[in-house]
């Protein structure tokens, strides 16, 4: 017999740079640069003597150039076999990849980007600004794909911030919690469709990602989730503590909380959280770098498939490129046609990076 749970959180977890998560997630990143003025190619204005560039994840001075070596971010790499969702809340990210699509957004905007049979893509951290420091926050989300939709074909989709639904809920003091919907309704606030062939398009997968903000004293109540086997991860970021339930959540702290009733949280004091949950795909992983499969034989497909093609190609002047320091934001897709904040549909606009 099945003990029952008799607690609300299950399971509690530690946070560092990379987050455990549970099935369909694969790791989540939560990345904070404090970025200084940027220089005239878009870098950090200061010196970068003492980094290990190429590979800098040091955080000397509260910031990173990760595997950048003029301008912070990732230059192109490869994926394969599961899906990359990127909520960049502060700066901007430059995408640019091997099917010829290009993009630059951030500031709330979040890249749903579907990697299928395979994608050479480049994230870069233009630092746009030369008057004032140039903050950078952004979680990146890997969520697997299901064993039929690992070889689908590469696709990505936009939610501009001002696409994006919010729940907010204020009292008479003017203390408020709020609810950036990511995928999965929150009290009938639902947000743009995931790719098509993401687990999260799939019905009763049952996806939510959820940012939650709580002002000093504040209460929110979860709703259950609309599967019985979803699987519910709350990880707090920012704040002292948070009370799940009657119990206590500690700073910098994950936990797997029950998803099967309402479940109130409260804040003593300012804090942020986020939600991941899910129905299990349940099927194997086989993960080598940037591929995941279900087995060993299906890595060695994939790296056999990126040496001989390149996941087509690499159509940019260079491996990390980034676009006109006052471009604005916009994607291009592979077919030319392009979309931007405020807009209604695709236009024809072409817009190349600099590089």
């Amino acid at each position: 017999m099945t003990k029952p749970i008799t607690t609300t959180i299950v399971e509690r977890i530690p946070l560092g740079f990379q987050w455990q998560t549970i099935d369909p997630f694969l790791f989540c990143v939560h990345h904070v640069d404090d970025y200084p003025v940027g220089n005239e190619a878009m870098g950090p204005s200061a010196s970068l003597e003492g980094r290990e560039i190429g590979n800098d994840f040091a955080g000397i001075d509260g910031w990173r150039m990760y595997h950048g070596d003029t301008v912070p971010g990732f230059p192109q790499h490869p994926h394969r076999g599961f899906e990359t969702v990127t909520y960049v809340r502060k700066g901007l990210v430059d995408h640019s990849d091997s099917l010829g699509a290009t993009a630059r957004y951030g500031r709330g905007d979040v890249q749903w980007l579907t990697a299928g049979r395979g994608i050479v893509h480049s994230e870069t951290f233009p630092l746009v600004d030369r008057d004032s420091p140039n903050p950078v926050e952004l979680f990146q989300i890997w969520l697997n794909l299901a064993g039929d939709d690992k070889m689908a074909e590469p696709y990505f989709e936009m939610l501009w911030d001002a696409d994006i639904p919010r729940f907010v809920e204020a009292d008479a003091d003017g203390r408020a919690v709020a609810v950036t919907v990511i995928a999965g309704e929150f009290r009938g606030h639902t947000p743009p469709s995931p790719p098509p062939h993401s687990w999260a398009s799939k019905p009763d997968s049952d996806v939510a990602i959820w940012h939650i903000s709580l002002d000093a004293g504040t209460r929110l109540v979860l709703p259950p989730a609309r599967s019985p086997e979803s699987v519910r991860s709350l990880y707090l970021f920012a704040g002292a503590s948070l009370t799940v339930g009657d119990e206590q959540l500690e700073a910098s702290t994950g936990a797997v909380i029950r998803s099967d009733r309402d479940v109130a949280i409260e804040a003593a004091s300012a804090v942020e959280c986020l939600v991941l949950q899910g129905r299990p795909i349940g099927e194997p992983v086989a993960q080598y770098g940037p591929f995941v499969m279900n087995d060993r034989a299906g890595i060695e497909q994939a790296f056999d498939d990126y040496r001989r093609t390149g996941f087509g190609g690499w159509p940019w002047g260079d491996d990390g490129p980034v676009h006109e320091r006052d471009a604005q934001r916009f994607a291009r897709r592979p077919d030319g046609t392009t979309d931007a904040p405020g807009d209604s549909q695709h236009s024809d606009q072409a817009v190349s990076p600099t590089a």
